[in-house]
């Protein structure tokens, strides 16, 4: 099967302690999915959309459970490649006076071992969206220049890029995670960051400023999320500020891997823009009212359902 959408990166199995207290002291956790590219192919997948995927696993039950995942969602695998001699990557979240901490063991995985000379370039061509990210990149060099190489393929091939920063500084320093999320963001033609991520990279506090300093880089449309005040779309002929839906917030992982997904999908439809970001609010926003990243994307049904409730 040849997708319309391709996604590529990294893959995280999720264990999200059932209790409070520290690692050490949590005997039971939730089995999840993570991993910013994942989500957003899953989202696709459940939006209606033709998705493939494209990272290395280890050959261990974890990357299983994900090919199970992806298979249950419809997401093609056709193109995810095993490693014998790294494994899948992994995270656990603990809980502590209401808040959220994060344990990684993702150095040295299967999908941070991802070569340039290895991509499925054929594959990536024949989309008609490639959509990557800036974790993507961060997660080892090679990675970084699998993610360029696929973003130039996907160019010379007259395929779409769509990319978000998703600036995580546990895993580069600014000025490197800077210049590389900067230089693949001017060669998207949808960039999505969030405001948080957009105010450090950029330096600027003014959504309306960063928005016009990244479309001055070269992307035909940005879209600055702004959580629980929506959206900021901006393209050469104007901004609009999208308002959120309103939803009682549990959780907000993975809602922007869903906001990207649903704009992707809607601008694929050959929607008006504005609608693919009232499209991609409802979906993020409902993706934030559950409990970890998988189980709490939408599905079409629920997202249009949502829409038509507050409209």
């Amino acid at each position: 099967m040849q997708p319309e959408i391709v996604s590529m990166g990294e893959p995280l199995l999720e264990f999200n302690a059932e209790q409070e207290g520290s690692l050490a002291e949590v005997s039971r956790f939730l089995l999840g999915w993570g991993g910013d590219t994942s989500n957003f192919a899953v989202a696709a997948a459940r939006l209606g959309a033709k998705v493939g995927y494209v990272t290395r696993l280890g050959c261990d039950e974890f990357g299983d459970c994900f090919l199970r995942l992806w298979g249950k969602e419809g997401v093609d695998t056709s193109r995810v490649e095993r490693d014998p001699e790294a494994p899948t990557g992994i995270y656990f979240i603990s809980r502590r006076a209401n808040e959220h901490f994060f344990t990684y063991y993702r150095a040295g995985s299967a999908a941070s071992r991802m070569q340039p000379q290895n991509l499925p370039l054929d594959y990536i061509r024949g989309a008609r969206l490639f959509h990557a990210s800036g974790i993507s990149q961060a997660i080892s060099t090679s990675a970084c220049d699998a993610v360029f190489q696929a973003i130039a393929a996907a160019k010379e091939a007259g395929v779409l890029v769509s990319y978000d920063p998703n600036l995580r500084l546990r895993l580069w320093p600014l000025e490197r995670a800077r210049a590389i999320i900067h230089r693949a963001g001017a060669m998207a033609d949808i960039l999505l960051p969030s405001l948080e991520d957009a105010r450090v990279l950029t330096g600027r506090d003014d959504p309306e400023e960063i928005a016009r300093f990244y479309l001055g880089m070269g992307p035909k449309v940005v879209v600055l999320k702004l959580g629980p005040e929506g959206a900021l779309l901006a393209t050469s002929q104007g901004m609009n500020k999208i308002p959120p839906y309103c939803v009682e917030v549990l959780d907000t992982s993975g809602a922007g891997d869903a906001f990207d997904a649903a704009f992707a999908v809607g601008y694929l439809a050959g929607w008006d823009l504005e609608r693919c970001a009232r499209f991609a609010n409802a979906a993020g926003a409902l993706t934030a009212t559950g409990l970890g990243v998988v189980g709490s994307i939408p599905r079409l049904e629920q997202v249009e359902a949502l829409m038509a409730g507050q409209e």
